[in-house]
């Protein structure tokens, strides 16, 4: 907590509670097993702070096995609680409630009031549940109140005046507020960590407001199910993460096809496959970007802040529908959940229901028709590449849908020129949207004096432990700046273009094991690789402010190695 803006958790842990060994359930012996293989204590302490306190289950830990552990405790003056977590939990209840006697050690030796968080429990458990819970919490905290010398630290809010309302809210509440906002009534989806989160919310709200949630059968028929609603008049969206988007690869090739509007949100986690479904990482970048059939074309964002989660939402909206085309809200699992204040001022933008370019029946009857009678839906020559569209139902609005390459009133077709006019004028769509976010210049964000020498570009979530690695750097004396980039299709190049000429060296900062937001930096402004280096991490944790002060002062600066596998530095190219 602070009373300036908190833009990262920070380096290492102020309080350590290890429960013991992971614990799943035996379905045949209705028991729990441990894997041996996961150590919350001894693998945890290389990042407990100066000071910190650890809590610990004697029930299932040896503290004295971990080798050098008294030692450390004495040299780190570290603060050690061993409390038979399992035994509270056993005589009121279940073993699994020693969670629940956990958070109520933590409690009482942070000094927190316990009926904060009891009244927390209420609202979440049924009555039936809640009772043993209480039990077991107050057991414990009455626990270490009597049997130890606990001096609490002072854990209240830090105090500070801002100059308007805060809102507190997480990346997911954002972006499915920015979805509402602009108007969206449809989503179709099926759950998948960490996406369920916006899903849910939707679903929470949308009916409410007149609009319906759809929970289908899997991702192929979510996002058809969101074209359709779309191309019937309703905006919609759908959503997943890494391995449900690799179902929506055929659904999107048609939304880019037949021009019909559509929103997508993609959160990202560290794959290949299920891969580790709780942890962030960056790595779906080019999935995203790339993924569906031909030439296909999409508007990418990938909101750094919850401020730009819900701007960058609507924004993909009024795109995806005045443009007719695929809108795609890219993050991970750390901006979805993490909370942050935002002013009361981002949502003062009055709320959108509009559906871009569509006609009347009145203007229908001056449209282009073919000599059936079927509107020339997907005319060839457009002022901007955009041939406004119709809904079904509407008189003169008639014409084909199809997944095919088709003439302008629908029909299929395989000409050479009518092929051509139609990739054009769909093509012309993206660079018009280009020049449009170029004019209103809201979403890349630079960070530290213009006139730096050295700069640090990252992308998405990582936007904000990169301005603060950027701060201490800074206060140690070096000359940096950072861009954050949350446009990623079309490509702002001439902005990082513009960085990377003002600048000696950049280091690209991203969660993937292959350095794929650099190397799309490279494929769109052609060059630059003599000047970028990567600093890598993909061990299904974000970035800490103090690893990319490591990584730019030991392996860019000094070319030594890393000292550990935490992070992998890549070198600029020729090195």
């Amino acid at each position: 907590m602070s009373a300036d803006p908190v833009k990262s958790r920070g380096d290492g842990y102020n309080f350590l509670l290890a429960l013991g060994d992971s614990f799943a359930r035996n379905p045949s012996e209705g028991a729990y097993y441990g894997n041996e293989e996961i150590k919350p204590l001894s693998e945890n302490l290389d990042e407990l702070d100066e000071g910190g306190v650890i809590v610990y289950d004697s029930g299932l830990l040896d503290a004295s096995e971990i080798e050098d552990f008294d030692e450390r405790v004495e040299e780190n003056d570290w603060h050690v609680y061993d409390i038979d977590l399992r035994t509270i939990a056993r005589e009121h209840g279940r073993e699994v409630m020693r969670n629940t006697a956990g958070v109520a050690v933590t409690c009482a030796i942070a000094g927190i009031e316990p009926d904060v968080i009891k009244s927390l429990m209420a609202d979440a458990m049924p009555d039936k549940i809640l009772e043993p819970n209480l039990t077991v919490f107050d057991d414990a905290y009455e626990m270490v109140q009597e049997e130890y010398d606990v001096e609490a630290p002072d854990v209240s809010a830090p105090t500070g005046e801002h100059d308007e309302e805060q809102v507190l809210l997480s990346g997911s509440d954002a972006i499915a507020y920015g979805a509402i906002d602009e108007g969206c009534r449809f989503i179709a989806g099926y759950p998948m960590t960490p996406w369920t989160e916006v899903f849910t919310i939707m679903t929470q709200n949308l009916p409410e407001l007149g609009g319906i949630s759809e929970q289908v059968e899997d991702e192929i028929a979510a996002a058809a199910l969101a074209i359709g609603a779309s191309h019937a008049g309703v905006k919609a969206m759908s959503g997943s993460s890494g391995g449900g988007f690799s179902l929506m690869s055929e659904p999107l090739g048609l939304a880019e096809i037949t021009e019909t509007p559509l929103v997508l949100v993609e959160a990202m986690r560290a794959g290949p496959s299920t891969g580790m479904p709780t942890k962030p990482e960056q790595s779906d970048l080019e999935h995203v970007l790339y993924t569906s059939q031909g030439d296909s074309h999409r508007i990418v964002f990938a909101p750094g802040t919850a401020a730009e989660a819900y701007y960058q939402t609507r924004k993909a909206f009024q795109i995806a529908y005045e443009y007719q085309i695929p809108s795609i809200v890219l993050y991970d699992q750390k901006l979805g959940g993490e909370l942050s204040n935002v002013p009361a001022s981002v949502f003062d933008e009055e709320p959108n229901a509009d559906l871009g370019s569509v006609l009347t029946e009145a203007e229908l009857e001056d449209a282009p028709h073919d000599d059936s009678g079927k509107y020339q839906r997907f005319q060839h020559d457009t002022e901007n590449g955009v041939s406004p569209r119709s809904l079904p139902g509407q008189k003169g609005g008639r014409y084909l849908a199809t997944g095919n390459e088709h003439m302008p009133a629908g029909h299929i077709s395989e000409s050479p020129e009518n092929r051509v006019a139609q990739m054009n004028r769909r093509m012309q769509k993206v660079d018009n949207i280009r020049a449009e976010l170029d004019a209103d210049g809201e979403f890349n964000t630079v960070h530290g004096d213009e006139d730096a020498d050295l700069g640090l570009i990252t992308f998405g979530s990582q936007q904000g432990t990169v301005e603060e690695a950027a701060d201490v750097l800074n206060e140690k004396g070096h000359s940096v700046k950072v861009l954050g980039v949350s446009e990623m299709m079309p490509f702002p190049k001439q902005e990082v273009a513009d960085f990377l000429d003002s600048v000696d060296e950049a280091l690209v900062v991203e969660m993937t094991a292959s350095a794929q937001f650099r190397g799309l930096i490279s494929k769109e402004l052609g060059g630059y690789g003599d000047q970028m280096s990567s600093l890598l991490k993909y061990n299904g944790n974000p970035f800490e402010p103090a690893d990319i002060v490591e990584g730019f002062e030991t392996a860019l600066l000094e070319g030594e190695e890393l000292p550990d596998n935490r992070t992998k530095f890549v070198p600029k190219v020729g090195e």
